[in-house]
């Protein structure tokens, strides 16, 4: 009998800044969002295609993104997928995938200022 392989790597930045809440337990749950550009190219153009994705962390992991993580930060995220299915109150049927991130790396701060001044002094490359 084969065993099931649920693994995902993605990057991406934040959507907005990550929400964390304590269940009653004390157990820390944090949520965020990550978009995650793709990049291609199709009748000699270059496109970019944009996919949303929900990531949930917990314990010391949502503690740690939730202190260190704003709106536009880059992050790498090892986690698995988790689909949640409910009925809403009219008896129609939902379901929702969405990362459960086991570690989460953060990129360094993008900082804009220093980026632009490093252009405006650098010379041109034959």
């Amino acid at each position: 009998m084969l065993s099931s392989l649920n693994s995902v790597l993605i990057e991406g930045n934040l959507v907005q800044d990550p929400q964390i809440r304590s269940l009653e337990t004390g157990t820390k749950l944090c949520h965020f969002s990550v978009a995650s550009n793709r990049y291609f190219v199709q009748e000699n153009q270059r496109k970019t295609e944009v996919s949303f994705f929900d990531v949930e962390v917990w314990n010391k992991t949502a503690e740690q993104c939730a202190t260190a993580l704003t709106k536009g930060r880059g992050v790498r995220i090892v986690g698995r997928l988790k689909q949640d299915r409910w009925t809403d109150n009219e008896g129609k049927a939902h379901s929702k995938v969405k990362i459960i991130g086991e570690s989460v790396d953060f990129k360094p701060k993008f900082n804009k200022k220093a980026e632009e001044s490093a252009e405006e002094d650098a010379s041109p490359v034959f």
